[in-house]
């Protein structure tokens, strides 16, 4: 007889071939019953009742294409359990599959084992990672276990008994409840009177984290949700380690737990990394992010770039947190972040107040200042009792009679790439803004050992011991730890020495310059303004711009258009008052780093805050970007330019003054968790506006017409009421008044920012800008950098927005901390303006006129943006690009894209 497969299963069906008529005969067909759908049996009896054989054929085959159309119909499994429906663990294999079919629920066993146990787990994926157990604590001895709702609304998982040895013990009863398995392997009870879901396995996890799950990370959280190990490999039951997020009284960090005694813990989160651990970097966690729900609730929350992936992190039975993520094509699990490879990993592994370093031998050392607890058990390689202070704190040097035994005030020693001590305390962030504040801070509380200021945090202080310290390569923060004076070591003496041999030469200085003064009153009358400090050190060169200007004519960039750049009058700073400005260009003082080099922030005599771009040495580039800058920008005037208050130059130090914007660059608050939601809607719109008549006075209406070349976040600076202000024209072109297009061999700028016919071709125009400034548009809206979905099936943030834009799904590119209050309306016409202006082609994209046009009148109509084919597909990686005197268009590979 013929086998008929049918969804899996091989029912057998007697051959119509050889029927022949008879008086009576019957065919009973195979009945069917499905558990998961509640379909009723299916029975199709065929009697001789007077028919001829070809009617009772027919009849034949009409029940066999009805049964197979029901059977089709009612096969697929059911991805929720209401009253009067279960999951029976029989030989069946009854099981949920979520609507997606990305996740399972259902009974797993190991091996030859009687133990069974309710899980979910990831659908058709050989290799079982069960992400989610029920009843770990309560396994079920043998089958016969079911998945069902109790009279009061309650999942429940029973045994063959009908004893109940799992519930999901809602205490609100229930006249009506459905559980359903979503995409996200997340299992939801619901009230279905209600509509309200009132338990959830998101919020009872067992030792794995799936994208999607929010974890609390606020301080004082009783109730957040923790991940409990297996205690085997094949024994889901509760072990011995925990993972969970503490957040304490400072910033919040990943804690693994063995029993009650940390083991490891991640370091702070800075709102991009978890700073104590060295291999992460900010790309390694994208897709984490720390929010704050309704309540004022802050939470993490991992979301997958690409929603086909399969992710997950788990703790393990044996203590070690672990990233998975599925490779389709290998059919495994590849572990992309792995248990720590050494001791330094382990918690406190050197003990208090001293320091790991894998790079030293032995590996542990205590802090300057600090000497072994138990120096013999110290020498054997027990180093688990950790160091102690040599001298007392000032606060602790006293005798009896209350009165210092010692003079000299605590200090601090700078300890950098360093992870930061345990159990920190966050200081006020209003009240602490620097550096400086932060250290003061730490000064004035007599218990206060250590202090860090880091960028993403704020101000941290510690108190008491300073445990688990480790001493990274290259990556870490500054810790400065508070010694006695006397512990300081030499270093301090010879600071002291010079700070008086500093003063007495200064003060020598003084007396001759008064008593020049004095000799001759008539001749020498300078305002004391223009002198730095207490040195006399004018403030300004008496060398004449026009001096300057002929010094450095050189500029290839330049020469074409020099006759419009003639007379320029930029004042001539004096180096050594610069140095003074800029505290000897102090790290404490430096702002950030470019492609010309470091920049500093200063003060001038008169209290006016500068900020001084330094030409590194080592800079190619930076030389003519200098002349380039200095020579252009002094031309330029607008309240959305930054302005050049003067340069100055002294054999090979060259620097440029300009103003000082407190609040730096857009992309510190764009692309910051936590700063991004000081961008409301309206100031986003206010930037987005300054920027663009910027580029317009740039481009139609200053003296000179320039195109920028590198318009990105990172170039457009803050002032204290946050309006925007064009900044870095080091790359910066001058075209003549007739001159539309340009071309040169050396491609210099931004990847992600470039327009293509620039990056390819070398050809730059005023619609290079243009489409720097859509790219810098649809960031500004939606939170993310264009290059950060390299690891996305849509390349780039354009790519990511016209997909969004093809499925009429556009409001989803909004910055989700901002989208609820932002104005539909404005939103869809600011990314409409973007599409325009990101467009391949040149001819296509808006002029800059128009843009401002467009952005400030609601009723300009909008043509609809071309598909960019090219640029949507093209990966970059964020970097700064200069490919001088090649010939670019052969070296960069081009994807063509052949529309649908």
């Amino acid at each position: 007889m013929p086998t008929l497969h049918l969804l899996g299963q091989s029912h057998i069906v007697p051959a119509l071939a050889g029927f022949e008529a008879s008086s009576s005969y019957s065919i009973t067909f195979y009945q069917y019953y499905s558990q998961n759908t509640n379909s009723l049996s299916l029975l199709c009896n065929l009697k001789d009742m007077g028919m001829t054989t070809r009617y009772k054929d027919a009849i034949f085959l009409f029940s066999l294409f009805s049964f197979l159309c029901f059977h089709t119909l009612f096969s697929h499994a059911a991805n929720s359990i209401t009253r009067g429906k279960s999951i029976r663990d029989d030989d069946d294999g009854d099981t949920l599959v979520s609507e997606g079919l990305k996740f399972e629920m259902g009974f797993f066993g190991f091996g030859n084992s009687s133990s069974r146990y309710v899980g979910i787990w990831y659908h058709n994926v050989p290799s079982s990672a069960y992400v989610w157990v029920a009843n770990r604590e309560k396994p079920i001895k043998g089958r016969g276990g079911a998945i069902t709702i109790k009279n009061d609304g309650n999942l429940a998982v029973l045994d063959a008994e009908r004893n109940e040895v799992w519930s999901s013990n809602v205490s609100i009863p229930m006249k009506d409840s459905e559980a359903v398995l979503h995409d996200d392997g997340n299992l939801v009870l619901s009230n279905t009177d209600t509509n309200k879901d009132v338990w959830q396995s998101f919020e009872d996890p067992t030792d794995t984290y799936l994208p999607g799950m929010k974890v609390p990370a606020s301080a004082g959280m009783r109730n957040a949700p923790s991940f409990r190990s297996w205690k085997s490999r094949t024994d889901p039951s509760p072990g011995n380690f925990t993972m969970g997020v503490v957040s304490e009284e400072s910033s919040p960090q990943i804690v693994v737990w063995e029993r009650e005694k940390r083991r490891w813990r991640s370091g702070y989160w800075d709102g991009r990394i978890f700073t104590g651990v060295s291999n992460m970097t900010g790309s390694y966690l994208q897709g984490f992010t720390l929010n704050r729900d309704e309540k004022g609730v802050r939470y993490f929350i991992y979301n997958l770039l690409n929603r086909n992936d399969k992710v997950r992190f788990q703790i393990g039975w044996d203590g070690y947190e672990r990233r998975f993520i599925w490779n389709e094509d290998k059919k495994q699990w590849t572990m992309t972040q792995s248990e720590p490879y050494n001791r330094c990993e382990l918690y406190n592994f050197c003990g208090n107040f001293a320091v790991c370093d894998l790079s030293n031998s032995p590996m542990c050392s205590c802090m300057q200042g600090f000497e072994p607890m138990h120096r013999d058990e110290w020498n054997s390689g027990n180093w688990s009792r950790g160091c102690k202070r040599m001298t007392p704190l000032k606060a602790e040097r006293v005798n009896g009679s209350g009165t210092e035994v010692s003079v000299g005030e605590d200090g601090f020693l700078v300890q950098r790439c360093m992870k930061l001590p345990d159990f920190a305390r966050l200081v006020n962030v209003d009240a602490v803004v620097d550096n400086e504040e932060c250290e003061h801070n730490c000064l004035q509380n007599s218990s206060c050992t250590a202090y860090a200021y880091t960028i993403g945090i704020g101000c941290m202080i510690w108190y008491g011991e300073l445990i688990d310290v480790q001493h990274f390569e290259n990556l870490g923060n500054v810790l400065n730890i508070r010694l006695a004076d006397s512990d300081l070591g030499d270093g301090k003496k010879k600071t002291k020495i010079w700070i008086i041999l500093g003063v007495v030469v200064g003060l020598i200085c003084l007396g001759i310059l008064v008593w020049l003064v004095w000799r001759y009153n008539g001749k020498l009358k300078v305002s004391s303004a223009s002198y730095c400090n207490n040195n006399k050190i004018p403030v300004f060169e008496p060398t004449k711009s026009t001096e300057l200007s002929t010094e450095i004519s050189e500029s290839a960039e330049l020469s074409f258009e020099e006759s419009q750049l003639s007379g320029a009058e930029l004042p001539l700073f004096n180096f050594s008052c610069i140095v003074i400005a800029t505290n000897n260009f102090s790290e404490e003082n430096k702002l950030g780093q470019g492609g010309f080099g470091p920049v500093y922030k200063g003060k001038l005599p008169g209290g006016e805050q500068i900020a001084v771009k330094r030409l590194s040495r080592r800079s190619s580039q930076g030389l003519e970007e200098f002349k380039n800058e200095m020579m252009l920008i002094a031309k330029l005037q607008h309240r959305n330019l930054v302005r050049l208050l003067g340069c100055s130059i002294q054999g090979e130090e060259k620097l440029l003054v300009y103003e000082y914007l407190p609040n730096k660059s857009l992309d510190r608050f764009l692309f910051d968790p936590v700063k991004q939601t000081q961008l409301g809607w309206t100031r986003r719109f206010e930037i987005i506006e300054g920027i663009a008549r910027g580029l317009l006075y740039l481009h139609r209406d200053s003296r000179l017409r320039i195109i920028h070349r590198d318009l990105k976040a990172s170039n457009i600076l803050l002032d204290e009421n946050m309006n925007p202000k064009i900044s870095d024209f080091g790359l910066a072109r001058i075209f003549g008044g007739n001159q539309n297009e340009a071309n040169t061999t050396r491609v210099v700028g931004t990847y992600g920012y470039m327009s293509p016919e620039y990056a390819m071709e070398g050809l730059f125009s005023v619609k290079s800008d243009v489409y720097s400034f859509g790219v810098l548009l649809l960031e500004i809206v939606s939170g993310r950098r264009n290059t950060s979905f390299r690891h996305s099936d849509d390349s780039s943030l354009i790519g990511y927005a016209w997909h969004l834009w093809s499925e009429q799904r556009i409001m989803e590119l909004v910055d989700p901390s901002i989208r609820d209050s932002t104005p539909k309306s404005k939103a869809l016409r600011c990314i409409h303006i973007g599409m325009l202006c990101v467009q391949d082609s040149a001819s296509h994209r808006p002029n800059m006129s128009s843009v401002v046009l467009m952005l400030e009148s609601e009723a300009t109509t909008l043509p609809l943006p071309r598909q960019p084919l090219v640029t949507s597909m093209r990966r970059y990686d964020d970097k700064e690009f200069n490919a001088e005197g090649l010939d670019v268009s052969n070296n960069l590979s081009i994807t063509m894209v052949t529309g649908r």
